[in-house]
């Protein structure tokens, strides 16, 4: 029997899956060019087993053409070195197991001091929305580390806090007479954001939190943004409190990240459609930037209900304010925050060249000549695979002249042909019907609307685009293509997502022409198809449905999220699936695994506690240390005691011996 979380303990996990839900209405409903042009039909997918369908007729085997971007005559793939683990299927499992020569130690966990004056976290949650300001915020997502000039052994570390969970109050999500307590709003917006901390290795040469730090600092739904780039100042972004469109207050939403060769670290606000309301019917259906993003037109917000006491949220237009008062509010969010982890006195930027949606990273891929791209994916399903190539090339002699180099550059969508190639679509106005004519009148609302300019031109809708990472040895860039219930109903299949009702997910690897990150041309084939052995029996002794079959050469897995290299050339996965799922019975607990790209080998390194996603990945300058998140764990994790209130927890993974992680 599950251990339940005591009744005076609001479940994360169910709050969890709540929140997901959310995220499972598809709104996209444009007609897609391209989807008219698949040449394979389901039978044809389908038919044989599902690893020739995806890596033979697509396996294109184009890694003997390519040319290295770092200037590499060969490219060394890493032996996997360490024994696989099983999976955790016992439901009231708590905590985390790595392979065998490594440990696992719980780092920074929701409520920890990050402000110096910083309160101890209290465990029954009544710590005053003041109090969680300076301390770290729930949900920890994507992050990295930063090493400070000619120091690897000191860093800083930085951090997304994506949501909030009940937890963070003593009796969960209240409302009153329809309304949330003021201060529990507060407290959620406080308990957003990101947190930047420093950290070091001390005399046992173990790495610790520094507290206090003049570095460390907390970003919030509170703080104050600058605004650059198209959109500043821009009559789209003006509100009745802002209406010179030049400062935002908040960031939302923090999922994945990014950073700069500059040294700055990236934010991304992805889900921040589920924030806002706009109760007028036809406003809402006459206004692309709200209907195309799918915000509530309900009585309060699909998320918190933060409308009904923080007037921001109520994007409802009002003829009697200045600028209809917040109905512009929704296009202030959904931006990428550039942040300096190294000056805390400064004052985050959103950077809108990058476009609007709900976009889950922002991963740089840099060549020898400077040029560079960011991948995105924006995750939601049926949705599209981004990037964004600066104007300026990198000059690494002269990195702080790159300040505002993300100001200028181009957004392009992926179009997946059925063939193996791709093509880069320009998000230009102008440009392939982005006019007036059809709701263009401007750059500027080509970013604002992003996704109605990806339909515009014939993007691939994508089975929830999540994470993207680039191998530096090469620049192969890798997509998580997390999963799709709706594809072959509400979406056409293709050869990019060949599977309907694709509840386990697939990760796809894109080649640039060239190598080079401004190509407009690319390769692609499915790198893997998660998903059951071929032979696996249900519960009731019967084979698992085709649909759930994948193509693993190693350890089986579902719903890839998260991704990264290490220096070696090693893939990290890191999953996000409800664990709770029948469909997922065999997979156990989410985990991290590991690929070779070369060889399709994957070995399972790490299983989180119940109910948790694996989530956000970044190492120590030597990759002798590993940072990993455990975000919203459904039980009692850290403390793992079956009785404290679970944390989101940032995890410190080190080789016994002291060597490089998965060597």
């Amino acid at each position: 029997m599950k251990n339940k979380p005591p009744m005076n303990k609001p479940s994360s996990s169910d709050f969890h899956q709540h929140m997901s839900a959310h995220d499972d209405i598809a709104v996209n409903h444009s007609d897609h060019p391209s989807l008219n042009d698949v040449v394979l039909s389901r039978r044809q997918i389908l038919k044989g087993s599902l690893n020739a369908a995806a890596m033979g007729f697509f396996g294109l085997n184009l890694s003997s053409n390519l040319v290295f971007a770092a200037g590499k005559n060969n490219l060394n793939i890493p032996f996997i070195g360490f024994n696989s683990i099983q999976p955790q299927t016992d439901p009231g499992f708590d905590h985390v197991v790595v392979a065998d020569g490594y440990q696992a130690k719980p780092f920074f966990s929701w409520g920890d001091p990050v402000v110096t004056g910083a309160t101890d976290w209290n465990a029954d949650a009544l710590n005053s929305w003041q109090e969680q300001l300076k301390q770290a915020g729930q949900n920890h997502d994507g992050m990295h580390f930063f090493a400070f000039p000619d120091d690897n052994n000191r860093g800083l570390l930085v951090i997304n806090h994506e949501y909030t969970n009940p937890t963070l109050h003593k009796d969960g999500i209240t409302f009153i007479d329809g309304k949330r307590r003021l201060d529990d709003v507060k407290k959620e917006q406080a308990a957003h954001g990101v947190s930047v901390i420093e950290v070091k290795i001390d005399k046992q040469g173990q790495w610790q939190c520094v507290y206090p730090s003049v570095y460390n600092r907390r970003i919030s739904a509170l703080t104050i943004m600058h605004v650059s780039g198209p959109l500043a100042g821009h009559d789209l972004l003006k509100t009745v409190d802002d209406p010179a469109a030049m400062e935002i207050i908040g960031t939302l939403n923090n999922c994945s990240n990014g950073f700069t060769p500059w040294g700055t670290y990236l934010a991304c606000e992805e889900n921040w459609h589920n924030y806002f309301v706009n109760q007028d019917a036809t406003d809402y259906q006459s206004r692309v930037s709200h209907h195309r993003y799918g915000i509530s037109t309900g009585k309060t917000t699909k998320s918190y209900g933060w409308s009904s006491v923080d007037k921001r949220f109520d994007a409802t237009p009002n003829a009697e304010l200045p600028h209809q008062g917040y109905v512009n509010e929704p296009n202030r969010f959904g931006w990428v925050v550039e942040i300096d982890p190294f000056d805390p006195d400064s004052k985050p930027i959103k950077r809108t060249a990058f476009g609007r949606f709900c976009r889950e990273g922002v991963t740089p891929a840099l060549a020898e000549n400077g040029q560079m791209a960011f991948y995105s994916g924006d995750d939601t399903r049926g949705e599209y695979v981004y990037k964004f190539v600066p104007q300026q090339r990198f000059d690494k002699t002269q990195p702080h002249k790159h300040r505002d180099m993300l100001d200028h550059g181009t957004l392009y969508v992926a179009r997946f042909n059925n063939d193996g190639s791709g093509r880069w679509l320009p998000l230009v106005h102008g440009h392939s019907g982005l006019t007036a004519e059809n709701g263009f009148p401007s750059q500027a609302e080509v970013l604002v609307n992003a996704r109605a300019a990806a339909d515009q031109l014939g993007a691939t809708p994508m089975d929830r685009p999540e994470w993207a990472t680039v191998n530096p040895h090469n620049l192969d860039v890798y997509v998580t293509l997390t999963n799709n219930y709706l594809r072959g109903t509400e979406f056409a299949l293709n050869a990019a997502n060949p599977r309907p009702d694709n509840r386990h997910g697939q990760i796809i690897k894109i080649q640039e022409d060239q190598a080079d990150p401004a190509a407009i041309s690319f390769q692609w084939e499915l790198f893997v198809v998660a998903g059951e052995k071929a032979g696996t029996q249900n519960a009731d002794g019967k084979p698992v449905a085709e649909h759930l079959v994948g193509n693993i050469e190693g350890d089986i897995f579902s719903s890839p999220d998260g991704l990264g290299f290490d220096k070696d050339g090693r893939l990290w996965i890191l999953t996000d699936y409800d664990d709770e799922d029948p469909v997922m019975e065999n997979m156990g607990c989410n985990q991290m695994l590991c690929a070779n790209p070369q060889t399709r080998e994957i070995k399972r390194f790490m299983v989180g506690p119940r109910g948790c996603e694996i989530t956000g990945i970044t190492w120590s300058p030597d990759y002798t240390a590993m940072w990993v998140n455990i975000q919203h764990p459904g039980l009692s994790y850290p403390a793992s005691d079956g009785r404290t209130r679970p944390r989101s927890t940032t995890v410190l993974i080190t080789k016994d011996d002291g060597g490089v992680i998965g060597r």
